[in-house]
């Protein structure tokens, strides 16, 4: 399962529509509060990646993916951003940082990469 967190709800059922269309099961959640919702409701641990927009609002991107790794370590992460500088604050952070707009063939192809990795924590 992947995770597709973004305020822009265009944004968010494009890419569920591009990854589900190949194949992949996906869910979106339009902000960060309702992505920790759907972490914690998550008790079978179906989600194996997360992808995240970089700016939302209350929170960076950087700062959820942090808060995130609390509850699930380990857990697959792209970022994605209008701002390729953007890239900096994930320094240190192991995440798959794009640029927008990202190709729906790269889309698929990383999150089909990304979700078939094992997180290190259950």
């Amino acid at each position: 399962m992947i995770l597709v967190v973004d305020d822009n709800p265009v944004q968010a059922l494009t890419r569920k529509a591009i990854l589900a269309g190949s194949g992949l099961e996906v869910q979106t959640a339009h902000s960060a509060n309702a992505a920790f919702a759907a972490i914690e409701e998550d008790v079978t641990r179906a989600i194996r990646l997360v992808i995240t927009d970089h700016i939302m609002p209350g929170e960076s991107g950087s700062c959820f993916v942090k808060r995130l790794w609390e509850r699930r370590a380990g857990l697959s992460v792209m970022v994605l951003s209008g701002l390729a500088e953007a890239e900096d604050d994930y320094a240190g952070l192991d995440v798959t940082f794009r640029a927008k707009p990202i190709r729906p063939a790269e889309l698929i192809e990383l999150a089909t990469q990304l979700s078939t990795v094992k997180p290190l924590s259950m």
